[in-house]
């Protein structure tokens, strides 16, 4: 991975203080999306993660709602299909569902029940890990369904609150980090 494409993305990251509470650096990634070049540029350093690390992948999984931006791009590249995780009430027909707690609170995550099948092998995507609430729920889904989760790869982490440590054996892979 060259230097020069990394800053190419890290530039695009934009950050808000106090923002959604005061205390809070917001990592905001909406002008990394809205740059084309920078944005296929991510895309590109993903997938050559992917590509390098996983010789057979069979879905992209992608959280509500920012892991939908960057995995169907991403699914596209490698040529295989996306997985929607969504909040609870958002999928028709059956579906598996798990709660899990938040830093203010409660939420919801559910997923088809026939999205991935036994022993498929998924690649797990969101834009930020912060506490990892919501990347181990989603990967509580994918146990529920029996799928192998090579990893959960995300675009920025924020190292100081640990999430990647809640992940346990799962591989977790950032592009960026932030203390």
């Amino acid at each position: 991975m060259s230097e020069e494409r990394l800053r190419r993305v890290r530039d695009r990251v934009r950050p808000f203080p106090d923002f959604p509470v005061p205390g809070v650096l917001f990592r905001d990634i909406s002008p990394l999306l809205k740059d084309p070049a920078a944005f296929r540029t991510l895309i590109d350093l993903l997938e050559d993660h992917l590509r390098i690390s996983f010789p057979k992948i069979d879905f992209i999984v992608g959280l509500d709602s920012r892991g939908f931006l960057i995995g169907p791009p991403l699914a596209q590249r490698l040529g295989i299909g996306f997985v929607p995780i969504r909040k609870k009430g958002k999928l028709p027909g059956p579906t598996e569902s798990v709660s899990y707690a938040l830093e203010y609170g409660k939420a919801e995550l559910e997923i088809q029940s026939d999205a991935v099948e036994p022993g498929q092998k998924v690649v797990i995507v969101d834009d930020l890990l912060a506490t990892g609430g919501t990347m181990c729920a989603a990967c509580e889904l994918m146990k529920r369904l029996k799928a192998e989760v090579l990893e959960c790869l995300v675009i920025i982490e924020l190292k100081l609150l640990k999430g990647s440590e809640k992940l346990k054996s799962i591989p977790f892979y950032s592009l960026l980090q932030y203390d």
